[in-house]
């Protein structure tokens, strides 16, 4: 099409004519009114925030003004973290078995749990039709570790090492009992699917430090029990813009998918052949204004860097056998959860903002003893050892690490009841997560539950509780990151939370 053409169909179109009509005097008044303060404000905040259209449509149902986006995209005050590691323990781990150590339950095996502490609370279908509800303490031992003396299960020996360094959260309560609400609960902020997680959402407000990697990197491990299954949209993007979805890492020849040239194809071209796509989307994008359009250039920008930044992060072969050694003889195996947390280690000291790991196999409904022991070792030593890694590279102190999984289990036996050979149903009253490094105070617990561990007496910390505490450390008010959608705003935490703020430094 010769440039006469196509600026005869620019002015004659039935589209453009439309959106001729639209620029009146109003509305060009209203639209530039900013122009001269944005141009001052953009020598003070760089380009992040207003390299995008003032006022552009940001979907069908919502129009995003300069303001917005300069309350959105800025921190809101000064940031404790600049990047979280989220290492997400998939099927609800017992917390009898771990952090929450309790002595009075040794000498009540098999005696049914009191109707005074369950307190007619909901179960799930697997245990509702149990007659009586039988205690079942702990078949592992306990000991206190560290300065702060805290009290941890003898199958985490590695995590006892550096728990000066952890915030136990032991009051983490939740509304979902099952699985899946449960997860999407805790990664999107309500239990129905199709919202935005939360890495998306700090990807929307917070924007990238490293615009060869994506803002949002998420890792799944290969040697772990597939007993509950992960979604996508658990890193999902939900009605954010499309560039802010997490993206897999996977192990093997193609780590992230369709990112590598097709055989045969040299790839010399490719740069040449993304600037003439490019101007092709924004010819679309000028008369619609459609968000979709400008994500999708920029997804293709960012594939084009990936396909040199993704290979060098991902080659472990040159880290010391030093290394390899602190994190376990997993971490030489690549996908396993040891071998994902160094790769989470190399992604952080490129300063991407949001790694999520995801272990699966914590659901034990039965023989709870040996698979639970079983996840330990998978994941204790590599868990650990990232801490100490990240601490004596000076990383720790301005990245947030998070340990914890969807809910707990009950202090009563599903199932099978033998000393040697039990399972727990899933308890979402009470479980225990933790944190470490920017802004957490380390070595303390937080939070009591009672003799059973299944009522909280002090200092509970809800889901939203705990997100509005991540975007608080990451230097966001979790009320005010909003996105309007379907005529309404939505944020992360819903309607409620709050900052836990007993536990910031």
């Amino acid at each position: 099409m010769s440039d006469n053409h196509h600026e005869s169909f620019r002015l004659h179109s039935p589209e453009f004519d439309q959106l001729n009509k639209r620029l009146d005097r109003r509305n060009f008044l209203t639209k530039t009114s900013l122009g001269l303060g944005a141009l001052a404000l953009g020598s003070l905040i760089g380009n992040r925030v207003l390299g995008k259209v003032p006022g552009a449509v940001t979907n069908d149902h919502a129009t995003v003004t300069l303001e917005e986006e300069i309350l959105r995209a800025i921190p809101h005050f000064a940031p404790k973290a600049k990047r979280v590691v989220y290492l997400f323990m998939s099927g609800g781990p017992s917390q009898f078995e771990t952090f929450d150590y309790k002595p009075k339950l040794a000498g009540m095996f098999g005696q049914s749990l009191p109707d005074s502490v369950r307190q007619g609370q909901r179960l799930t279908a697997m245990s509702a039709n149990q007659s009586i509800f039988p205690v079942v303490p702990s078949a592992y031992k306990f000991s206190q570790y560290g300065e702060s003396q805290t009290w941890i299960s003898e199958l985490l020996p590695h995590t006892a090492r550096v728990v000066d360094d952890l915030c136990i959260i032991k009051s983490i309560h939740s509304e979902a009992i099952n699985h899946d609400p449960a997860i999407t609960f805790f990664q999107t902020g309500t239990q129905l699917p199709g919202r935005p997680s939360i890495g998306s959402w700090v990807s929307y407000g917070l924007g990238s430090d490293n615009k060869n990697l994506p803002t949002f990197i998420v890792l799944v491990s290969k040697n772990a029990v597939k007993d509950q299954p992960l979604y996508s949209r658990l890193w999902g993007n939900g009605f954010l813009p499309s560039e802010h979805q997490g993206v897999q890492f996977r192990a093997g020849k193609d780590p992230v998918l369709f990112l590598d040239n097709p055989e045969g194809y040299d790839g010399k071209d490719r740069k040449e052949m993304l600037d003439y796509l490019s101007k092709l989307n924004t010819m679309q994008n000028e008369p619609y204004g459609d968000p979709e359009v400008q994500a999708r250039i920029s997804q293709y920008e960012m594939a084009y860097r990936m396909q040199t930044s993704v290979p060098e992060v991902m080659d472990t072969s040159g880290e010391p056998d030093e290394v390899f050694e602190l994190y376990g003889p997993d971490s030489r195996d690549s996908g396993t959860y040891a071998a994902n947390c160094i790769l989470a280690r190399k992604l952080l000291e490129k300063d991407v903002k949001f790694v999520q790991l995801y272990h699966q196999g914590w659901d034990h409904h039965g023989g709870l003893p040996a698979g639970i022991k079983k996840q330990c070792k998978d994941t204790d030593q590599a868990t650990a050892a990232l801490i100490k890694d990240l601490k004596r590279r000076g990383l720790l102190e301005d990245t947030l690490v998070i340990w914890g999984g969807e809910f707990g289990r009950t202090v009563y036996s599903q199932g099978k009841l033998q000393t040697n050979d039990y399972g727990r149903d899933h308890h979402p009253r009470c479980f225990t997560m933790w944190m470490a490094g920017a802004g957490v105070k380390p070595g303390i617990s937080y939070g009591e539950t009672d003799d059973f561990s299944y009522n909280i007496v002090k200092n509970p910390v809800h889901v939203h509780d705990f997100q509005a505490t991540l975007m608080h450390l990451m230097g966001v008010d979790h009320e005010r990151l909003t996105f309007k959608f379907q005529g309404r705003r939505f944020r992360l935490t819903d309607v409620q939370g709050n900052v836990v703020r007993d536990i910031l430094s």
